[in-house]
């Protein structure tokens, strides 16, 4: 399970751990609590996905890894987020391809099953659809953080919030259109390659695909 995984992906696997027992001698809670939960949560994909029996390319599972660290940890304990102005922009972003391509597989292998058919804009639409809906559901979730517990998660309020979602519509349209030019058939390098990858990696999922090709 986690021998196949990157070198990156382990590395900061270790640093978190590493970042944890340092806060737990030094009793420093926070830390220990924010490096725990970094590294519980970059770990629940690679469990999430030999529950469902789903093979998650190894570079996948690096970039939710490194997404989530610099999220959480680099975001919120090194401050990342006030001292770069763009760190925000780039995670949000980031995230918002990555839910892209995640919708996008999402999507695909359900049409694949007998009762369903559709052409590859219907596919990438809903993709985009599912990656700028958990964009918005996130800033949500900044929203009551930060009127539940008074937290600074907004930043600058609106501005921060639409910054955030401009964002999250540029890189859900990243995603899908990504995705849509797989199905068209175009080159398979770059980001299509991880889907194409992910597609030779779990092939009872879309056997009508591949008998296409």
């Amino acid at each position: 399970m986690f021998g196949d995984q990157t070198w990156l992906a382990k590395i900061i696997w270790l640093l978190l751990a590493l970042f944890m027992l340092d806060a737990l001698v030094q009793r420093n809670w926070p830390l220990a609590f924010v490096s725990l939960a970094t590294l519980l949560l970059s770990l629940t994909p690679v469990f999430a996905a030999r529950w469902a029996e789903i093979m998650v390319p190894p570079s996948f599972i690096a970039a939710i890894v490194v997404f989530i660290g610099g999220t959480l940890f680099l975001g919120e304990v090194y401050d990342f987020y006030n001292r770069f102005w763009w760190w925000d922009l780039i995670m949000h972003g980031g995230s918002a391809i990555g839910f892209g391509l995640i919708g996008f597989v999402l999507v695909f292998m359900m049409f694949q099953g007998d009762r369903y058919a559709a052409p590859p804009i219907a596919v990438a639409f809903f993709a985009f659809c599912f990656a700028l809906a958990i964009g918005a559901m996130w800033e949500i979730f900044e929203f009551g953080m930060d009127q539940i517990f008074g937290l600074n998660m907004q930043k600058s309020g609106l501005m921060d919030t639409m910054w955030d979602l401009i964002m999250d519509f540029i890189g859900a349209l990243i995603g899908a259109g990504t995705g849509y030019a797989y199905l068209k058939g175009r080159a398979k390098g770059g980001l299509m390659g991880l889907i194409d990858d992910f597609v030779r990696r779990n092939p009872r999922f879309f056997r009508r695909h591949r008998n296409r090709r």
